[in-house]
Parts: structure tokens; sequence; C-alpha cells
């Protein structure tokens, strides 16, 4: 078994398309990102403070009329931690000022260095939708606002400490599945397998000796990752050591679980021509749906619903929990509860499928 792992590792490491697409085409991403700078969103995250007056027509046209805001719910004690860890842009909090100036409401934003970003772009859009309102009224006296704002020391949120979560879920669910979809249909076609047969080395120490050689070179690959967008990018790891090896292990069973569909799509698949459908059915969606490149909150709301449930998904938000905001394993339970339920489910299926000839 040992002897198959080492022949397997050199193998990979060999191989340019292995090497180029699980290491440098994701730090090829990450630079593009990591150098890009401010830039808003397709829909931001608030809330409106408990103390907030919401029988008025400023808190209508915020909640009703604005359509890239998403007004979460929750009590104060949950929505200023969401605040402090990024989930959140904004608290608000609209109050009337009983002034005679003509200034009769404040809307006051509560941030963080987490969300401060976002702030920019917000306060002028609350703006212009309330001026839009103002419009229509009987004179703009008679509907004024002033806004402020204020915020709260919190973690510094960068760019990098979203995408590069993304990029290793990128490198690990794409090189997983191909990798052991295309290596084993390839023994297969090629009588390896059938060679190994006639030696004493059992069959369960020839898939468990490739699957240690692909664990260990994708466990490279997301440490490299990491350092890289660390002390090039400063990305954050909230625990610093601890993180570090907390993003491992999640890395560690996201990797196991996508060999297991890697196993699946070997086994349906019968000739190399299809493996690549087969494979890209299953990666494409994620990539695009499970908050690689952008967040999910940017889709709508029925299909968020869905996607959080996918298990690229749970690895990238399991791993943006641990690195950014300072959880530990046992705080993303659901996440690793998804990704443990597609990894029975995998392997379950893998199990009927799977071919040695």
């Amino acid at each position: 078994m040992l002897a198959i792992t080492k022949a397997s590792l050199i193998g990979i490491f060999r191989s340019p398309q292995a090497v180029f697409f699980s290491l440098f085409f994701p730090i090829v991403l990450i630079v593009v990102f990591g150098a890009l700078s401010g830039g808003g969103g397709i829909s931001f995250n608030v809330a409106f403070d408990a103390k907030s007056d919401t029988s008025n027509w400023v808190y209508r046209v915020i909640n009703d009329n604005i359509p890239v805001l998403n007004v979460v719910k929750g009590n104060e004690e949950e929505l200023v931690d969401r605040l402090k860890k990024g989930r959140i842009s904004a608290l608000i909090n609209i109050q009337k000022t009983g002034s005679d100036t003509g200034v009769q409401y404040n809307v006051h934003f509560i941030t963080t260095s987490a969300g401060q970003r976002d702030s920019a772009f917000l306060q002028p859009i609350i703006k212009q939708a309330v001026e839009n309102v103002n419009n229509y009224g009987k004179s703009p006296q008679s509907k004024s606002i002033v806004l402020s704002n204020e915020t709260v020391e919190a973690r510094k949120y960068r760019m990098i400490d979203f995408y590069l979560p993304g990029m290793i879920g990128f490198a690990l669910i794409g090189s997983a599945v191909f990798g052991v979809a295309f290596v084993y249909l390839t023994f297969r076609e090629t009588l390896v397998l059938k060679r190994l047969f006639s030696t004493p080395v059992k069959r369960g120490y020839m898939v468990v000796g490739e699957s240690i050689a692909r664990i260990i070179f994708l466990l490279m690959t997301a440490v490299v990752l990491i350092l890289f967008g660390r002390y090039f990018y400063h990305f954050t790891l909230a625990n610093g050591f601890i993180t570090f090896l907390e993003m491992l292990a999640l890395s560690l069973l996201g990797i196991i679980v996508f060999m297991g569909f890697g196993f699946v799509i070997s086994g349906i698949s019968k000739n190399q021509n299809v493996v690549p459908v087969y494979a890209n059915l299953f990666m494409f969606p994620q990539y695009f749906l499970a908050g690689t490149f952008f967040p999910i909150t940017a889709l709508p709301q029925g299909m968020q619903a869905v996607v959080k449930y996918l298990p690229l998904t749970a690895l990238n938000d399991a791993l943006r929990k641990i690195s950014f905001e300072g959880s530990h394993l046992w705080n993303v339970g659901r996440e690793i509860g998804v990704l443990g339920a597609w990894c029975i489910i995998a392997y379950a299926i893998a199990i009927k499928v799977f071919k040695w000839e």
C-alpha cells in the first residue's frame, strides 16, 4: 500500500495538468481578486435596530422600496454579533428628531470595519430612494431626513477573506473529482488493475494507497493557498495556527467527500470521453451557486434555501466562518453535517457502481 501511495504521488506531481489546475490556476485567481479594491455587491444585508421607529414612511421606503437591500431579522444580541462578523453591512436606527429646522428623521447607520466598504454604497442608495419619495411630497421640507454614521470597532474585512476560501473549495473539488474519476477509469482501460490483481496486493490497499496519495497532494495544495493568501494579501486567520489547522481539517473532510463523487463518476463512465461531462455536471453548478465567486445572498431567496445544502457551499461557508469570524469546528456543526451526509450518499453509491474491470 505504501509503495502504491509513493508511486501515485510521484505520478501526480509529474502531471502538469494536475499541478496547474490544483495549484497555479487558483493562485492566478487569487492574484486577480486580491488586486481588486472597492466595488459594490449585488445586494446588501442590513437590519433595523430594535430601538428603531418602524411606524414612519422612512422605514417603509427603506424596508419595501430598495431592491438591493436584504433586511435580516433577529434579536439585538444576534444582530450585533452578525454585524461584528461582517454578515450584515449595517444596523439602521430611524428616529424622529423633534427639530424645528425642518429635519424630521435621523437615519443612523451603525457599521463596523468588517462592513465599512458596503456602508459607503449604502448611504447614497438610501438617500437617493428617500429623495425620490420627497419629490412627490407637498414640499421638500415636509419630508426631510439626515443621515449619520457610527463605526464600531471590529476585525477588518478584506476581499481576500471572501475569495480565498472559495478558491480552496474550487481547487479541492476539481482535483478530487477529476483526479479520481480519470485515474481509476484509465487503470481499468489500460488493464493496470488487472495486472495488480496478479500480485499479492489486496484490492482495498490499491484504493486506499491511491486515495492517500491524492489526499496528501490536495492538503499540500490547501496549505500553499492559505500561506500564499496570508503572506501576500494578509488573509485573516482569526485564531492564528489553530485556525490554520481547523481549515486543513475541513479541507480533509471536503477532499474525502469530493473523492467519493469521483469514484461514482469513474464507475458509471463507459469511457474517458464522458468523464468531463459527468464531472462538470456535478461541479459547474456549484462553482457559481455555492458562494465561490460571489455571496449566495445575491441569489433569489428560494434558490438560497436549496444551494446552502450543496457540499461545496457547506465547505466554503465553514472555511469562511472559521478563518474570518473566529469560529471553531464545533461552531460549524451544520456545515459539517451537510458534508457528512453527502459523504455517506457518495460512498453508498460508489460501492454499488464501482467496477474493477
